[in-house]
């Protein structure tokens, strides 16, 4: 799997970052429990009796409503409940409360590696190795092991609508998104999206700077969400999405939108969704078993069934059926290094923020 193999030496060497005495390396407990289609080390009756269970994500809504009904079909004893931001908003509320001393939420997921390993930094994350993690590629997961794991992996291409742009007019390649007749027509994430820092950091030692400054001068409009993104080429009030989000295609694709997604010879853009337990969580015990639940299969299949998201578990299929592209069709660019990608973020911001007319 390319991301993986691109990520490989990078994760390897961020060990260093949870190397701490407060920390031992984690294990398995000794005794997990089989549960209907997973394996569990949680103490199921006192996640019961905590009875609820908060999650923090980057994803729309309407597909976190579908994974968390999901659990609590498994678990009706345990109410669930999210809050879902853009991921540096995210993660600013989350450091927000925490200095506050105001423990809200049981698990996080940021779409964002550099904030993940900063919140590791902090001491952000509880350690609980899941028994389903020895099924995630060594790459997908904290070192020592427990503290995150890719939930999912997300890429960026570009998308169009092919009633409002014929497919022999439509750009094929990154650089075609600088041609004129698409000014004034293109749509993009905020810079607060992780996805759309994955593809600036990614694009840009290919691209340069200069096809950044040219690109701003198309004047692309900038959303907070995908859904907010399609649903404006779906409208026909823009043409093209730079950056488009793969899910978000097949999701839109599935209801019937006119749509149709390019992957760029030079390769598409990836990140992952990253989740982890957070140290104080008020309902320990329910994220353990949400943890468990979650990177099993059954929950890999519950998230592809309401994100239409791809699992890095080899033996989760893709979402959306046989026409979805799987990952190792694609050719993926991923950061090499995650803590170069993090220190990179304020410089991104900055001229995104400019670009898309935010911060002129």
């Amino acid at each position: 799997m390319k991301l993986i193999a691109a990520a490989s030496a990078a994760l390897c060497a961020m060990a260093w970052v949870v190397a701490s005495p407060v920390h031992a390396q984690g294990k398995v407990c000794d005794n997990p429990k089989q549960m209907e289609g997973f394996k569990t080390c949680a103490n199921i009756d006192k996640a019961k009796a905590e009875g609820a269970f908060t999650l923090y994500s980057t994803d729309p809504e309407q597909g976190q409503v579908k994974l968390l009904a999901a659990f609590n079909k498994l678990f009706p004893e345990i109410k669930t409940s999210y809050v879902r931001l853009q991921a540096g908003a995210l993660y600013a509320k989350v450091l927000s409360e925490r200095q506050a001393k105001s423990f809200l939420v049981d698990v996080i997921q940021i779409s964002d590696m550099g904030m993940i390993l900063d919140f590791q930094r902090k001491g952000g994350f509880r350690q609980y190795v899941s028994p389903e993690m020895q099924f995630f590629p060594k790459e997908a997961k904290s070192q020592p092991e427990g503290f995150w794991t890719w939930g999912s992996v997300i890429m960026a291409g570009i998308a169009y609508n092919p009633n409002n742009v014929p497919a022999a007019d439509a750009p094929k390649k990154w650089e075609d998104l600088l041609d004129p007749k698409w000014k004034d027509a293109i749509n993009v994430k905020v810079s607060n999206s992780g996805l759309q820092h994955g593809v600036w950091y990614m694009l840009m030692p290919i691209l340069g700077m200069e096809y950044f400054k040219k690109f701003g001068e198309q004047k692309p409009r900038a959303f907070d969400s995908y859904v907010q993104q399609y649903g404006r080429l779906v409208d026909g009030q823009d043409k093209i999405i730079m950056g488009a989000q793969y899910s978000g295609y097949i999701e839109f694709k599935a209801k019937g939108a006119p749509l149709a997604f390019v992957f760029p010879d030079t390769g598409v853009p990836a990140v992952p969704e990253t989740y982890g337990i957070v140290d104080q969580a008020p309902h320990p015990n329910a994220a353990e078993l949400f943890m468990d639940w979650f990177l099993s299969p059954v929950g890999q299949k519950a998230l592809a069934d309401a994100l239409l998201l791809h699992s890095p578990r080899p033996d989760v299929p893709p979402p959306g059926g046989a026409d979805t592209v799987p990952l190792s069709k694609m050719k993926l660019l991923s950061p090499a290094d995650w803590n170069a990608f993090e220190k990179d973020r304020p410089a991104f911001a900055k001229e995104w923020n400019r670009i898309v007319g935010t911060g002129r």
